[in-house]
């Protein structure tokens, strides 16, 4: 079953164009199966500011305490995910909005507690779940939240568990979409890139902050199985595209 995974970053609703729903309809109309993966950085970062509460990243990840973790949790399933899953069934598609919750669909561990809180990372996808669903032709869309085996639930960058989610289904197609189009060298955003070369953009500081994560997941991504991973502002264009082997 040929899969496309999209992880939707920035201000979500701004991607919510009838472009965007073209778009994943042709993909439906190739026979694409489609999941999306949801952030929602700004409207936490948002939210945190209302209730004066100080934001703080560390490693493009944000420190996650046990208040900011439940307005994560809140401004996440409350407000974004029901945002996103109403422009879907607006424009006909037929999704459902998951979270870790659904049936261990997500799990996880913490990173460093110390450093970052209830930051996680993904130990395991219920892929069964995911691929019952996509079979059905629904769209899953997927908050970046997990559990812990001892039912700690944890803030994941949404690149992560995109990328995991990828990885377990064995997609052909990742989508990372962000803010820019793309990774920037010097003044050309560049086209391709292959895995070998993440590493060395990372020494030489051509990419920072929250694109670090991004790379570090794609690496992932590929190394599981994942074709083609794309870094860009819009599923429109291509971006940069990260291939196993260029």
């Amino acid at each position: 079953m040929k899969t496309i995974v999209v992880k939707m970053g920035g201000v979500a609703s701004d991607n919510l164009n009838d472009a965007f729903f073209q778009k994943i309809s042709s993909w439906q109309n190739q026979g694409y199966r489609v999941i999306i993966v949801h952030g929602g950085g700004h409207y936490i970062s948002k939210m945190m500011d209302i209730l004066g509460i100080k934001v703080e990243v560390k490693q493009g990840l944000r420190v996650t305490s046990e208040k900011t973790l439940e307005i994560t949790r809140m401004v996440l399933l409350g407000q974004v995910q029901p945002m996103i899953t109403t422009h879907f069934q607006q424009a006909g598609f037929p999704t459902l909005g998951m979270n870790a919750g659904c049936d261990q669909l997500i799990q996880g561990k913490i990173i460093d507690e110390e450093k970052l809180g209830f930051v996680g990372e993904v130990t395991a996808v219920n892929s069964a779940l995911l691929n019952t669903l996509i079979e059905k032709h629904h769209i899953p869309i997927i908050a970046p939240l997990g559990i812990t085996e001892s039912g700690q639930w944890l803030n994941i960058n949404a690149d992560e568990v995109a990328c995991k989610v990828a990885a377990s289904i064995k997609a052909e197609k990742l989508y990372l979409l962000t803010d820019v189009p793309g990774i920037k060298k010097e003044s050309e955003w560049l086209k391709e890139i292959s895995v070998e070369e993440i590493s060395q953009l990372k020494t030489d500081k051509v990419v920072t902050g929250g694109m670090l994560p991004k790379l570090d997941s794609a690496h992932k991504a590929l190394l599981a199985g994942v074709k083609s991973v794309f870094i860009s502002n819009t599923i429109d264009s291509f971006g940069t595209e990260i291939k196993a082997v260029c």
